[in-house]
């Protein structure tokens, strides 16, 4: 029974270690300066305040155009603030793994 959950480990193992290393992209290091926070914090905080003022804003009387303008005017504020933050994402496929390979060891 062990050789078999150990022939499992092995055969994850190695199926991650081949697919992996094909998807890695290379490595290029940041160099970020404190004055370079202060100023994306600050840009930051300027979109949040767009975005809020968009959100309050009255739109029952924009005409169509103008609706159309504002919502991609927000589509493109979302995707400056997701680009410019440097978190970590997990998908749902890499949690379900990282749990099947903590189960196979422990």
């Amino acid at each position: 029974m062990k050789t078999i959950s150990k022939l499992r480990m092995a055969v994850v193992a190695l199926t991650l270690a081949c697919t992996v290393p094909t998807f890695a992209e290379p490595v290029t290091p940041e160099t970020t300066s404190i004055s370079n926070k202060a100023a994306e914090d600050a840009k930051t905080e300027v979109l949040l305040n767009r975005l809020k003022e968009i959100k309050d804003m009255d739109k029952s009387n924009l005409t169509r155009v103008e609706k159309k303008a504002l919502r991609k005017e927000v589509k493109e504020i979302k995707a400056t603030m997701k680009a410019s933050n440097n978190g970590v994402y997990l998908s749902v496929g890499a949690i379900i793994i990282i749990i099947l390979l903590l189960i196979l060891i422990l």
